[in-house]
């Protein structure tokens, strides 16, 4: 935890850290496994020993539900911590290459080597996994790191430090809280990688910063995540499936799915599905979502406007809300809501909603379906909820999507097997185990010569060495 009192104090508190973690970045680097995985034990051993405070400061930042905290921040955090244990000896191993015929006599390997000083930029929906989780594969990798927080997320932010002030010294991680001018400041340091999790305009920036310094950056943005619901799927299982996906942590949440195209045959049944998967969910006893102790709130006023806005706009160009549509400004509540008769002309179909809003469009063509989903960036996340492999293969490839997921929602994230990420405007670069591991490691190739038979190539390039470079360049 730093105290600081002027944009000097910052900037020279900043500098300071980075110069330390600079100057032990090499000593890092000849860390053993057994050596990281310690260090990896720690983050366990403390999430579990407070895990009631991590809820409990989750709940003050925004009403998140302790269960909500446990199931999608903890969880998917202790998972990966378990994979990286149980994996990180073989990733730290020399991996052997095949070699071509040509060059008989070498051998060929890829040493994973870290990149060195590496910032972590988290965001306020999930505060703490997406802070903690990189910080895993950082250390994994061998580097040293300094997680710059939300600002949004106060609570969170106040334990993730004390966290990491009790956990390490500050040559090998430190947290810096604040706010944007917090970040503008970090970004000034010529780190190694950043690793930042956000909204695709920051994530421009971040790149833009780091392009200064040649830096790596794996960015974990969002944007427009579609479901489509053909006619041969499980309505009533799909209704359940998105309903949860969308309104889990009040819709908060980059991958969750920002709208459903639903085939026009079934979409009826599949909204009195979806209607009764809310309310089973969240209005137990016939109470109204607001006193619903699971449901979470949106994180701050501003972000509560934007979605009325947003609302308030589609309506009045004909949009109609069949379900839901409670707000209260005061609580920073919105309860889950259907939009029917959305056009493309409006603001919710061209900004990520990130909220408890459904836009449900309709299809009689499939064709029709994926020229919605193609004419606008490439999702972080498809949804294909359907019983046909046809159908599913048909959409799979004539999309482009960070991830796809088949009849569910949002578990991808938490399979440490799968790479996790975007394509281009959703960000690019992929976490989850191994594939986390090299983000944050140089593949540096290494070739060995034991014998071989260079030398009758080398100059001078006599009739003899020439034929023998033809032969080679042929037959080899």
């Amino acid at each position: 935890m730093h105290t600081i009192f002027s944009a000097n104090d910052l900037h020279d508190t900043i500098r300071s850290v980075f110069t330390a973690q600079r100057q032990h970045a090499a000593q890092m680097a000849l860390t053993t496994a057994a050596q990281r995985i310690e260090r990896i034990r720690r983050i366990g051993k403390w999430v579990d020993k407070h895990e009631e405070a991590i809820q409990q400061a989750m709940y003050e930042d925004f009403r998140k539900p302790a269960a909500e905290v446990s199931l999608a921040e903890l969880m998917a955090l202790r998972s990966e911590i378990n994979y990286t244990i149980q994996h990180l000896g073989n990733w730290m191993k020399s991996h052997r290459l095949p070699t071509p015929t040509v060059l008989i006599g070498t051998k060929s390997y890829i040493r994973y080597e870290p990149k060195g000083v590496v910032l972590i930029i988290a965001p306020w929906n999930y505060p703490f996994v997406l802070a903690i989780r990189p910080l895993v594969s950082a250390i994994a990798a061998g580097n040293v790191a300094i997680i710059k927080p939300s600002e949004l997320t106060p609570n969170t932010a106040k334990l993730i430090s004390r966290m990491i002030e009790e956990l390490f010294p500050v040559e090998e991680v430190d947290v810096f809280e604040g706010d944007a001018e917090v970040s503008t400041a970090l970004l000034e340091m010529p780190f190694n990688h950043i690793f930042f999790t956000g909204s695709p305009a920051v994530g421009r920036v971040v790149m833009t910063a780091a392009a200064k310094q040649l830096a790596s950056v794996t960015l974990e943005l969002g944007g427009k995540s579609p479901a489509i619901v053909d006619e041969t799927a499980n309505i009533k299982q799909s209704a359940e499936r998105l309903a949860w996906g969308k309104c889990v942590n009040n819709g908060q949440t980059c991958i969750a799915p920002d709208y459903v195209l639903v085939h026009q045959s079934v979409k009826d049944n599949f909204l009195q599905a979806f209607r009764a998967a809310v309310s089973a969910m969240y209005r137990g006893d016939n109470k109204p979502v607001v006193d619903s102790d699971s449901y979470a709130r949106i994180v701050n006023s501003r972000h509560f406007e934007r979605l009325r806005n947003l609302v308030d706009e589609a309506v009045a160009k004909g949009a109609v809300v069949s379900m839901g549509g409670t707000m209260d400004a005061s609580q920073n509540f919105i309860e889950p809501t259907i939009l029917e008769r959305v056009t493309s002309d409006m603001l919710i179909m061209h900004e990520e909603i990130f909220g408890p809003i459904l836009p449900v469009l309709t299809y009689t063509d499939l064709d029709e379906a994926l020229a919605v989903v193609n004419e606008r960036d490439k999702p972080l996340a498809l949804y294909i909820h359907s019983r046909n492999r046809q159908t599913i293969d048909y959409i799979i490839n004539r999309t482009s999507a960070g991830d796809t997921v088949i009849n569910e929602t949002l578990i991808h994230f938490s399979n440490s097997e799968l790479p996790f990420g975007g394509v281009n405007n959703s960000g690019f670069g992929k976490s989850n185990g191994f594939f986390s591991f090299q983000e944050f490691s140089n593949h540096r190739g290494i070739m060995q010569r034991d014998f071989g038979t260079m030398k009758f190539i080398y100059p001078p390039y006599t009739d003899t060495v020439r034929k023998l470079i033809r032969f080679i360049g042929k037959y080899l």
